[in-house]
C-alpha cells in the first residue's frame, strides 16, 4: 500500500507490503531510514532547518523542522525496536529551487542540519542525492528497504 508522507509529515511502517513515498522535495529535505534486521522504517519530509525561529510551530508540528523532526523520528523507530546501528539513512533534497541566487539557502542549511543531527546519534548517511534544481520524489520500499527516488520522470536507487 502507498503511504503518502505530505510537506512536514513523518511516517513510520513495518508492514512489507507498503511504499511510503513523498513528493516535490525541493529545498526541503527528505530522510528514509530503515532497519534491515528489524524491518521497521520511517520516511520523514522537512521543511526548514531549525525550530528556534518558531518554536510555537515546531510544538505543534515537530516534522516541519529538521532538529526537531529527524529527533522525533529517531525516538519512535528506537521505541519501536530499532536499532541505531542497524539503521541505513537516505537524503534527498536541498536544492536550490526558487533561491538560484543563493539569497536564503534553506536548502543547504536543511543539508547540514540534517547532518549534523544523523552524526549526534551515530547515525552514517550511505546514500544521498541533494543539491542542484530538480525536484525529487522520494519512496521507501518497506519489503526491500531499497529508497528510490525519482528526479526529472528516471527513477534511481540511492
Amino acid at each position: 500500500m502507498s503511504i503518502i508522507v505530505g510537506i512536514s509529515d513523518m511516517k513510520i511502517s513495518s508492514d512489507p507490503g507498503d511504499v511510503l513515498a513523498t513528493y516535490a522535495l525541493g529545498s526541503c529535505v527528505g530522510l528514509s531510514l530503515f532497519d534491515p534486521e528489524r524491518r521497521i522504517g520511517g520516511l520523514i519530509h522537512c521543511m526548514l532547518p531549525l525550530s528556534k525561529i518558531d518554536p510555537v510551530k515546531a510544538g505543534n508540528n515537530p516534522y516541519m523542522f529538521v532538529d526537531t523532526g529527524v529527533s522525533a523520528m529517531l525516538q519512535i523507530l528506537f521505541d519501536m525496536g530499532a536499532q541505531r546501528k542497524s539503521l541505513q539513512a537516505k537524503v534527498a533534497g536541498a536544492s536550490k529551487i526558487m533561491d538560484a541566487n543563493s539569497v536564503f539557502n534553506i536548502g543547504e542549511r536543511n543539508h547540514t542540519v540534517l547532518r549534523k543531527v544523523l552524526w549526534k546519534n551515530n547515525i552514517l548517511v550511505s546514500g544521498e542525492d541533494v543539491g542542484g534544481n530538480a525536484p525529487r520524489t522520494m519512496y521507501l520500499h518497506m519489503d526491500t528497504g531499497k529508497t528510490i527516488l525519482k528526479v526529472a520522470g528516471e527513477e534511481k536507487e540511492i
